[in-house]
């Protein structure tokens, strides 16, 4: 299970980097639309595929997705970004492509704190707090 928040850890400081770096700006391959958070980023499997061959539940950021949300065609966009319980959706609907970005930035930053402080105990995550990991989105 340590392993997994290893992944996890990297996943989430790869798109870190890559909001910093303006990873989500206007693509040259769509440039007649705003970028999908996660979906257009290279850590989805489904990265420029509209087949979608992957399933969602295998992505490691399902691990944020709340339960009631899983099974939306794009479950992704539900990850609770702040303690207001806002999600990319509902930046698509009411926000701006700014105010998603650093909403997404701000719990990208708190998620990493969260899992190398855990990490960083002597023995490593507890069994419970491996299941914790698991479940970091709910908190």
């Amino acid at each position: 299970m340590a392993q997994d928040a290893h992944e996890i850890l990297e996943l989430l400081k790869f798109e870190l980097k890559f909001v910093e770096d303006g990873g989500y700006g206007r693509s040259p391959r769509t440039p007649w639309r705003p970028p999908y958070i996660f979906e257009d980023s290279p850590s989805c499997p489904n990265l420029g595929d509209p087949a979608r061959p992957h399933p969602c539940s295998k992505c490691l950021l399902m691990k944020f997705v709340p339960n009631e949300s899983q099974n939306e065609n794009f479950p992704c966009r539900f990850i609770p970004l702040n303690e207001k319980g806002e999600t990319i959706d509902c930046f698509y609907r009411c926000g701006t492509q700014l105010e998603m970005e650093e909403a997404l930035a701000g719990w990208l930053h708190s998620q990493i704190t969260r899992i190398e402080q855990r990490l960083a105990t002597p023995a490593g995550p507890l069994p419970q707090e491996c299941d914790e990991l698991s479940k970091l989105a709910e908190t």
